[in-house]
């Protein structure tokens, strides 16, 4: 029974080391490129709705209510 369990194990390790073989980490030719889509409309829209907030503020005789 050892002699079974020690051969099992042996072949085990070598289809274990034959898939080891296989395995190849190697640099990219080119550079990575990442692209970020970044949505800025929300900063903008806050900057002109204190514009023109500050606008009618300023200048209440051009927007009467």
């Amino acid at each position: 029974m050892k002699r079974r369990t020690i051969m099992i194990a042996g072949f085990a390790g070598l289809a274990g080391m034959s898939l080891g073989a296989c395995i190849q980490v190697k640099a990219p030719d080119k550079p990575i490129e990442i692209n970020l889509n970044v949505k800025v409309q929300q900063e903008v829209v806050v900057r002109l709705q204190r514009d023109a907030q500050d606008l009618i503020q300023n200048n209440p005789e051009l927007f009467p209510q």
